[in-house]
């Protein structure tokens, strides 16, 4: 089973001021003169993590990690303002052109996944391939199941909790309600309702308990900036037409995919994994028979890194 590679710094970080309102933290590591790979986090709103460049050969990849709007060591912190899928893909095209890149590989689990894809349906021409994991197409039936009804059967204990800070009142539309108050002009009703949030998909992310994913998702710095953007997407259809990725998927069908899917992924189904793949038939999806939703899953990681690899001889 493979592990992620050794531990590394990057060699270059950057500032990049991307309209008058958000400026963008950039890191580059691995190979400058490797096959350019763009890490795209969570969330949206989880931002990067150090471990994230160690899904790559540092010898044969220049590892591109950034911080999407109001994320990580973006500024300003947790700020809705100019903050939609749109904007996102602009940034990205920003990132590459500011980086002179001419093709990259598009890397993204969960919300990554969705804004790959998005991107590699704007910018065809510019997605030398997709390594996706976790897959999120956005769909009013992926929200419901996660944050209305459906995981909180699985994990009733971990609903309950989720629920605190709702009155049962206003519990018939959990996305809403909780808008109300992540936006709230109080902020210890914020960032109550956003660790409740955020720990809420700490706690339903791996197929084992983990505390340290749950304390993770608990760091009040990642909690508010995840639940407020997460939120605020989820009360505007993540900024997409109906089932828009799926619509779209003929403009992408001929970049080389692979797709990691837990089995028991319970924060995004199986079910759109199944879709994506059946869309873009010439995809491979591996699903991991003993994972759920995170990229830190030892079979998630095994996956990942083996994807990561054999790419490489798909794109040279």
């Amino acid at each position: 089973m493979r592990i992620f590679y050794p531990k590394i710094q990057p060699y270059q970080t950057h500032r990049l001021k991307v309209d008058d309102v958000h400026e963008l933290y950039i890191e580059e590591s691995g190979s400058a003169d490797g096959i350019p790979v763009v890490f795209i986090h969570g969330g949206p709103g989880a931002g990067c993590a150090e471990c994230h460049r160690r899904f790559f050969d540092p010898e044969k990849y220049r590892i591109i990690l950034f911080d999407q709007r109001g994320a990580g060591k973006s500024t300003p912190y947790a700020n809705l303002e100019n903050n939609t899928t749109q904007y996102l893909v602009a940034d990205m095209e920003a990132i590459r052109k500011h980086l002179g890149i001419e093709q990259w590989v598009l890397f993204g689990g969960s919300w990554g996944s969705t804004l790959a894809l998005v991107y590699a349906q704007t910018h065809p021409e510019k997605a030398l391939a997709m390594i996706l994991r976790g897959i999120f197409l956005c769909r009013p039936q992926e929200i419901n199941w996660f944050y209305q009804q459906g995981a909180s059967r699985i994990f009733p204990d971990a609903w309950q909790d989720y629920c605190q800070p709702i009155p049962e009142n206003e519990r018939g539309n959990m996305v809403a309600a909780y808008y109300k108050r992540l936006t709230s002009d109080n902020e210890l009703t914020r960032t109550k309702a956003a660790k409740a949030w955020s720990i809420w998909e700490g706690r339903t992310s791996t197929l084992k308990p983990s505390k340290e994913m749950v304390n993770s998702f608990g760091n009040l710095h990642t909690a508010v900036s995840l639940a407020r953007i997460e939120c605020h997407y989820f009360m505007n259809d993540s900024f997409l037409e109906p089932n828009q990725i799926l619509n779209n998927t003929d403009k992408i069908k001929d970049i080389p995919a692979i797709i990691v899917q837990g089995r028991y992924d319970v924060v995004c189904l199986m079910e759109s994994a199944w879709d994506l793949h059946q869309a873009l038939p010439a995809s491979e999806l591996d699903i991991i028979p003993d994972a759920g939703h995170s990229a830190m899953e030892p079979g998630i990681i095994d996956a990942l890194v083996k994807a990561t690899d054999k790419m490489l001889s798909k794109i040279k």
